[in-house]
Parts: structure tokens; sequence; C-alpha cells
């Protein structure tokens, strides 16, 4: 009877913590600094134990705290749930956490200590503290992450990184050298991606007004190790899928070339996505942005670059 109870407590007090989060995480993203704090600490004065669901919380009140620009309580809480991963960390790998909160924590807790140096004025210092981490976290899930936040601090006005193009879809794509005066837009995607999805129409949009003078769209993704469904997958199957039954039901432009290579993302930061970045005539980054765009945020940065030296 007794492990019966057990079993019946267990379950609730999973889904407690579970709704203390979502709760935690919604004010964070309502930018309601104090009721994050408010219950980051009523939970906390309940539940003394540290837990990877209580530095969950803890990191989005760092992000709360960010938002609003309250750089001492976003140093606090980020290097609670920085310093409370690595102490997980030593008897857990990093992916070995239900729900990856973990990974997700340590992500969260190093972007918000990089940006509470920009926010205070030390743009170089937060770059070279994510660079200590990204050597730090190499080859892991975050790697990804903190790249992208190492890019968004320092890539635009620089050369665009290569692109490999190992295999592809549809016809084989340029390389960026090759591409060299004309404007490009990399546009990296996922097959599960409802948000690329959306996009598309932005990009047809786009290579509709501004193929025919200049401007080519170039659509790099990577294999999940999964298809439909989340089904898994060898790389072999998920090739035959993206180019079979996805395309059928998403069709890839032809003037959207599409290699596919884990390097590339690695190599761009792309830990959202989709993740769209803008290159020259010269081959220099002038847009590097995690996430959607309209077509009238991404004309206003296009029609430039291509009257530049047209």
């Amino acid at each position: 009877m007794r492990w019966m109870g057990v079993a019946l407590v267990l379950p609730a007090l999973l889904a407690a913590q579970s709704d203390f989060v979502k709760a935690v995480r919604e004010a964070a993203l309502g930018r309601d600094l104090p009721r994050a704090e408010r219950l980051v600490e009523q939970y906390r004065a309940q539940h003394p134990a540290v837990t990877p669901q209580l530095l969950e919380a803890i990191s989005w009140a760092a992000r709360a705290a960010s938002f609003a620009g309250k750089w001492d309580e976003a140093e606090r809480y980020a290097r609670e749930a920085y310093e409370g991963s690595q102490k997980i960390l030593e008897h857990r790998a990093l992916e070995a956490s239900e729900r990856l909160p973990l990974s997700q924590t340590l992500g969260a807790s190093i972007e918000v200590l990089a940006a509470v140096e920009v926010g205070r004025g030390d743009r170089g210092g937060a770059v070279r503290f994510l660079e200590e981490q990204r050597a730090r976290y190499k080859g892991t899930s975050i790697e990804a992450r903190i790249q992208k936040n190492i890019l968004l601090l320092s890539l635009e006005g620089k050369p665009a990184p290569r692109l490999e193009e190992p295999q592809w879809i549809g016809e084989k794509p340029a390389t960026l050298a090759e591409l060299r005066g004309r404007v490009v837009l990399l546009f990296f995607w996922a097959h599960w991606c409802k948000d690329c999805k959306r996009e598309m129409p932005v990009l047809e949009q786009l290579e509709q007004n501004y193929g025919r003078r200049g401007l080519t769209i170039v659509g790099p993704t990577q294999l999940y190790g999964y298809v439909a469904g989340g089904e898994p997958a060898t790389p072999e199957q998920e090739m035959n899928y993206i180019r079979g039954a996805y395309r059928r039901a998403h069709p890839i432009p032809a003037w959207m070339r599409a290699p596919v290579s884990g390097a590339n993302f690695l190599r761009f930061g792309v830990s959202t996505t989709p993740t769209l970045v803008l290159v020259d005539r010269a081959g220099t980054v002038r847009l590097y942005h995690p996430g959607t765009l309209s077509y009238e945020d991404l004309a206003a940065k296009i029609g430039p670059l291509l009257a530049a030296h047209s």
C-alpha cells in the first residue's frame, strides 16, 4: 500500500512542477518580472530542494529580468541557474534529462549572462564569455544556441561563413563564393518547422519581385533523425522522405537550392528555425535574424543592397 501511495503522489508532484514552470514562463514572456520573481520565491519556500524544474523556472526569471533591463537581478538568477546546472551535470550527462530542461536551462542561463555583459556595455566581454562556453560545450545540444548568440553580437558586417554542400535537395546549389556579385538570402529551415512553412509565401514574393534584379535565395537544411510524426529514421530514410513525401506535400521551389548539412547549422548558429541571413554582393553579412520576418521587413533590407551596384 505504501508503494501505491508513492505511485499516486509522484504524477501529481510532476504535474505541479510542470504547472509552476509554465506559470513562470508565461510571466517572463508577458514581461511581468514581479510575478515571475514572486512565483519562484513562493515555490522555493515550499520546495527547498534544487531540481531541474526549479532551475528551469529560475532561468525564466533571469530572462524576465533581462527583458526589463534589470541586470543585477538577471545576473543573480542566471548565475544560480548556471551553477545549479553545473552541479547536476556532475552526476548526469547534459542530454540525460526529462524533456531536456537541463540543456534548455543551461543554454538560457549562458544567454542571459552574456546579455548582462552587453547591457552593462561590455559587448566584447559577452563575446569572449560565449566563446568560452562554446568551447566548453562543443558537440552538445547547446553548441548551436551559443554560436547563435555569438553571431547575433558579431556576424553582421563580417564575411559570411562558408556553406557546405555534401548533399542537397533538387539541383546542386552554388557556393557563396560562386554567388559573389548577387545578393543572397539564406533561409535555414527544417521539415518539421511550421514557422518555416509560413515563411515560404514571403520568400515566393521576394523571388518574384527581386529574383531578376539579382537576389538568390538558398535554403539550407539538415537531418534530424526522424520523419513525419517523429518516427525515427536513418539519414538515408530521412533524405528519401524529404525528397519524396515531404516535397509532394510542401513543394520546394526550383529557385531555392537546398544544401543539406548539420555543419552549416552549427557554423551559422542555427538553433532556431527559420533563421534568415542576408549577404550582400561582396559576401558580407548585412542581416542575421533567428525567426521569421515579414515581406516588408526583408524588402526594406534587400532593396538597397540590390540598388547599391545595379
